[in-house]
């Protein structure tokens, strides 16, 4: 309530406030540049704050509240007096609006929807402009397709179609909770089907780490089978596919009950291999 009392007052005292002939703006100024004088400076400001609502009635269809609008204005109002440059013979009003503008629609921007947008000058420009140049566009006698329409305005502005469709979606329809029910006669909101059964991104980490380093330990470990054992392991452990022992001793030219005797004493020296290797192998195969 006090706040709005003080938006109030603030809009009141600018209406009654007196212009400013050029060279009393003038004066003004120098006196708030070179010697600091505050009562020069509130002047300038309570003078142009008829400019700040005028502007702020200009972004009112966004739908956030005037006086917060206003308000902000007035921020880049004092911005552009404490920046004006006296010696360049501009008129304050003439710097002052982009100051003005820039703050009301950084205002917007971080307050029209949770979802941040607009984060630089193209998108900046398509935000502010996009349903004025719709609304025009579509004006014309034909009618046209929201993919026409898309790509002149692309064009326009030299942004990206995608980025086009994605804010007129997002101009289109107001944030909703996740946790808003799908319908009124049920328990279930839009955050019940966020869940995924997909691992989580930790987990795919550690996992393609393990493995990375399994895969290590095991290449030094085969290291330490003799040509015959290593033929035997590859064929049998180490393929989609293992060969049989059969199949693998008639290569060879050996029995299948060698072969298997052979493998056996190879997987010996590849677990010890790995056990001295690093000790945690144990518990982490396990």
């Amino acid at each position: 309530m006090r706040d709005d009392l003080a938006k109030r007052s603030l809009i009141r005292a600018a209406l009654a406030a007196p212009y400013l002939d050029r060279e009393e703006e003038r004066d003004l100024a120098v006196r708030w540049k070179e010697d600091g004088d505050q009562q020069a400076l509130n002047r300038i400001a309570t003078a142009h704050m008829r400019l700040v609502i005028s502007m702020a009635a200009k972004f009112r269809h966004f739908g956030l509240p005037i006086g917060d609008l206003i308000q902000e204005g007035h921020v880049g109002l004092l911005e552009a007096a404490a920046r004006f440059e006296p010696e360049r013979e501009v008129r304050f009003s003439t710097y002052a609006t982009w100051w003005i503008r820039a703050s009301i629609q950084d205002y917007i921007l971080r307050n029209w929807s949770i979802v941040r947008g607009g984060t630089s000058s193209a998108q900046k420009a398509l935000f502010f402009n996009l349903r004025r140049l719709r609304a025009r566009l579509a004006r014309g006698p034909e009618t046209r397709s929201s993919t026409s329409l898309y790509e002149e305005i692309s064009t326009t502005l030299g942004v990206p179609i995608a980025d086009v469709a994605m804010m007129d979606s997002r101009l289109s329809a107001p944030d909703t909770s996740l946790n808003a029910p799908l319908v009124d006669d049920t328990a279930a909101d839009r955050m019940d089907f966020l869940v995924s059964d997909e691992p989580r991104p930790d987990e795919i980490a550690e996992e393609t780490i393990d493995v990375e380093r399994r895969s290590i330990w095991l290449n030094d470990a085969l290291g330490v089978l003799n040509p015959r054992e290593l033929q035997i392991i590859r064929e049998r452990r180490l393929k989609d596919e293992g060969a049989t022992l059969e199949s693998l001793g008639e290569t060879m030219g050996i029995s299948k009950e060698r072969v298997r005797q052979i493998e056996s004493r190879a997987m010996e020296k590849l677990k010890s291999a790995l056990v001295k290797a690093n000790p945690a192998f144990v518990s982490q195969s396990a």
